[in-house]
């Protein structure tokens, strides 16, 4: 087996490769004048299992879209230089919110993304929480998995002992089966029924919209628990929601922080939020600490990406497979 770990996501490369009890390949990347760019690995992977980690975030000088060409370049290299198998890992994976089409001659752009990989021939591709994961299966035509982080967060949250009775609540109807699974798995780990809610949403043109709620979590510890955080505004939402219906405190949790600034201020400014829990699935801002201080939590994937990859490799089944229907 071969891992390699593309230079924007070396340092969670080396915790996944520390993690699974592997090397991080040797490879080079170089910079052309005119915006060109080169990787290749740097040793033989002709007849290997290669397995790619590049995360897809958009960040300060390399947007999203640099990151994706980088991988499916450095991929089709590995296929081109006989690789047996090839996998690319994404944690964090773009463009899967734009998953169906809500207005007239709109694209599906998570479909178009699937195709980039298919046509390099990419046999597997393994990913963490996306948006829909029955629109990101149904999308791909490759062997695709799909970590769930739910269980993750349920043991984060069994770490904080309190007394009071703890709810799950998904702040829109789109995530109401991933935060499901995190109740369920919450309430294996506590032996105790967990309350559940979901907050109504509607988005159109980028204004967010919809304010009823539904459940029960008065008196309740509430965790809302969502795909990502970008503007902060589905969050801080349900989380003025579930005060006005009597929760005594609120945790907000994502795989995929990605975080603008505007919503690093309202976060850190708010009385509405305790805690937020983010993973390292993107690189956090250092800044982020500063603002935040011991309300922001930072999880690792890496063990679990880890042993997603062993299990790959050696025709195991993946544990942490999340199989949503």
């Amino acid at each position: 087996m071969l891992f390699f770990a593309l230079d924007r996501s070396k340092a969670l490369g080396h915790n996944i490769a520390k993690a699974g009890g592997f090397d991080v390949a040797p490879h080079e990347e170089r910079e052309f004048d005119g915006g060109e760019h080169k990787a290749r690995p740097l040793t033989e992977v002709n007849g290997h299992d290669v397995f790619v980690l590049h995360t897809l975030n958009g960040e300060t000088g390399a947007s999203a879209n640099d990151k994706l060409l980088r991988l499916l370049f450095f991929l089709a290299a590995c296929r081109d230089h006989g690789a047996a198998r090839v996998t690319a890992i994404t944690p964090y994976l773009p463009y899967s919110r734009k998953d169906r089409r809500t207005k007239p001659q709109d694209p599906v752009t998570s479909r178009y993304v699937a195709q980039f990989f298919e046509a390099i021939g990419v046999d597997s591709l393994m990913t963490l929480e996306v948006h829909n994961p029955a629109a990101f299966e149904n999308a791909h035509r490759c062997r695709v998995l799909h970590l769930s982080t739910g269980s993750m967060f349920a043991g984060e949250i069994t770490a904080r002992p309190t007394a009071r009775t703890q709810a799950v609540v998904s702040p829109d109807p789109g995530g109401v089966k991933r935060a499901q699974l995190m109740r369920e798995a919450l309430q294996e780990a506590t032996g105790k029924d967990v309350p559940f809610g979901f907050m109504e949403k509607r988005r159109s043109a980028g204004v967010v919209s919809g304010s009823h709620f539904a459940g029960n979590v008065d008196g309740c510890v509430v965790h809302i628990v969502d795909d990502m955080i970008c503007g902060g505004s589905t969050t801080l939402r349900a989380a003025s929601a579930v005060r006005a219906h009597g929760a005594v405190e609120v945790h907000a949790f994502a795989t995929h922080g990605l975080l603008t600034e505007d919503a690093v201020a309202a976060l850190s400014e708010t009385s509405l939020v305790d805690t937020i829990t983010l993973t390292d699935s993107t690189t956090p801002n250092p800044a982020w600490a500063t603002r935040f201080g011991d309300r922001l939590r930072i999880l690792s994937c890496a063990p679990m990406i880890a042993d997603a990859i062993n299990a790959e490799h050696n025709s195991l089944p993946v544990s942490a497979r999340s199989v949503q229907k």
